[in-house]
């Protein structure tokens, strides 16, 4: 049985005629505040249709922002969600402006040098992936999931939400891009773990869903993008990470590297967030996406290993350098958001922009 239809044979399935609470308002969330020069510039340029070209800084101004600083992943952040919901009164059409589209390409120049600067050359999957499980177990100190589990706080857990919501609320999202772009066993396995993460069908069984509830137990607004402003850039690293990878066939190594990435990892970390929000008595719908997962991505990883991988490398074996790229490129900036978390927690301070 598929993880979706042992999902379906529970108490907490919902009842037909299941309204979604990620809808937030109609035409998608609000406009961010900017965030400097380059971010403020592509934002104004979102609010002013017709004038989406005028004012944009040039690929000289992003081939010199801080790779891994808010202004340049705000900037990417809004761009890129043009391709998800888009925003609230920014004309649909934008989404292909060429300009726009000229800056993006400049950011994720910028962006994916210092990626691989830091991750180095790399072609081994299994070491890769091997490294994924050993190195989480072996290093605590860097790894969110140990730390809520052992000593986390109610506040902690809130802000951990609300953080990740960017990701969990469009999750799955960027990873289906690269299923017209695979073929075989690999796209026949990515369609079979999609159709998990989607819910199998059922709308109430979408895990975006899913964590739109944990957020509702957590007294969190649960709406498409409502903490975008609250995000520091290592929080919006991550997705922009996957939104890049997932909008170039270029990069469909590296997305199906980066989607191994979380499925090696999340079932171990889910059961050790499960136990953090029973602990601090979270609720039932918080407790229950994180189980979930444990079920579910278990399964996933084995799927994930043996098909989707072992069908892209049969069929694309020079992508190995690209898959090995999205795993390492993957754990690298997830250990950035780690470190700014748990530097900020220890301290006793809010790791959000501005607290909840």
């Amino acid at each position: 049985m598929t993880a979706s239809a042992q999902a379906a044979s529970r108490e907490t399935v919902r009842a037909p005629g299941y309204v979604s609470r990620t809808a937030g308002p109609p035409g998608g969330p609000a406009l961010p505040r900017p965030r400097g020069e380059l971010s403020g510039a592509v934002l104004a340029a979102l609010a002013s249709p017709g004038r989406a070209g005028a004012g944009l800084p040039g690929t000289r101004e992003a081939g010199a922002a801080d790779p891994y600083g808010d202004d340049l992943h705000l900037a990417l952040y809004a761009l890129y969600e043009l391709h998800y919901r888009g925003f609230a009164d920014v004309d649909p059409d934008l989404e292909w402006d060429p300009a726009l589209l000229e800056l993006r390409a400049a950011l994720e120049r910028r962006f994916e040098a210092e990626l691989r600067a830091a991750t180095g050359p790399v072609a081994d999957v299994t070491g890769a992936l091997d490294t994924l499980l050993t190195g989480t177990a072996e290093d605590a100190d860097t790894d969110v999931s140990r730390f809520l589990r052992r000593q986390g706080r109610l506040w902690q857990l809130r802000e951990y939400a609300a953080l990740r919501s960017l990701y969990h609320l469009k999750e799955a999202d960027p990873h289906a891009w690269v299923i017209p772009r695979l073929r075989g066993r690999a796209k026949a396995a990515m369609v079979a773990v999609e159709y998990d993460e989607f819910g199998g069908g059922r709308p109430e069984g979408v895990h975006a869903e899913l964590f739109a509830e944990l957020m509702t137990d957590l007294d969190l607004d649960p709406a498409y993008g409502r903490y975008l402003d609250q995000a520091p850039a290592a929080a919006l690293a991550p997705v922009n990470l996957m939104s890049m990878l997932g909008l170039h066939r270029a990069h469909r190594g590296a997305l199906v590297g980066h989607f191994a990435a979380v499925e090696v990892t999340s079932s171990p970390a889910s059961a050790r967030l499960a136990a953090a929000l029973r602990r601090t008595g979270a609720g039932p719908a918080a407790e229950y996406f994180y189980t979930e997962h444990v079920e579910a991505d278990a399964v996933h990883e084995q799927v994930v290993r043996r098909d989707v991988l072992g069908g892209l490398l049969a069929e694309e074996p020079d992508l190995a350098p690209d898959i090995a790229f999205g795993i390492h490129a993957t754990t690298h900036l997830d250990t950035r958001l780690a470190e700014h978390l748990l530097d900020l927690w220890r301290s006793e301070r809010s790791a959000l922009r501005t607290p909840l």
